[in-house]
């Protein structure tokens, strides 16, 4: 994550541009473009997207479309559980420090099939494939504080919310992390897709 320069877009605008692109999508009026010659034509100078979207790589949260955003509006990164990598830091590094996006967002959703996984490992011992193995020991620490004593469902989205706000903190936690915290111009935030609604609800 880096800061921005003054002529952009500040983390809290980008965050209402979110926010009024979910509601239209929602709200059946999402206005999410064909492809324009010109617009490409223009993208081919550069990419400025106004956020960053760390998401689940489920084919239910097809991010763009659930903020009805346009070519070039968000740089998303998707990864099964909306882990955090080397990889996926060296993707969140790049739009910080190149792209300069004022928000970032850890965008988890309902019915995660890698949070499942997860809390089957967690409660059972259930050992995954090989790499999916390697994916779920990416959300058991997130997993600590599990409610055994929760429903199935209850308990899963405990652990879908949980597991963003561990991926936020491991975040936060990195050297540029903390550097731009202390800065105060560029913010990250959690946020969970309801997949049965299309509502984002973003975390206090």
């Amino acid at each position: 994550m880096s800061t921005i320069s003054d002529s952009g877009p500040t983390a809290d605008d980008a965050l209402q541009r979110l926010k009024e692109g979910n509601a239209r999508f929602v709200a059946g009026t999402a206005t999410f473009p064909t492809v324009q010659k010109e617009v490409l034509a223009n993208l081919v100078k550069g990419q400025r997207p106004y956020a960053t979207i760390l998401s689940c790589s489920d084919s239910r949260v097809p991010t763009e479309l659930i903020f009805d955003a346009g070519f070039g509006e968000l740089f998303v990164i998707r990864v099964a559980g909306n882990v955090l990598s080397p990889e996926i830091a060296g993707s969140l590094q790049y739009a910080g420090r190149h792209l300069h996006t004022p928000l970032f967002v850890v965008l988890g959703h309902t019915h995660c099939g890698a949070v499942t996984a997860a809390i089957d490992t967690r409660l059972r011992g259930t050992r995954q494939d090989s790499r999916i193995q390697l994916l779920v020991e990416r959300i058991l620490p997130g997993l600590e504080d599990l409610d055994p004593e929760l429903t199935p469902e209850a308990m899963l989205a405990q652990a879908v919310e949980a597991n963003v706000r561990w991926t936020m903190r491991q975040i936060f936690e990195t050297p540029e992390g903390r550097e731009r915290q202390a800065e105060g111009r560029v913010k990250l935030l959690g946020a969970i897709y309801e997949i049965e609604t299309g509502v984002v609800r973003f975390l206090a």
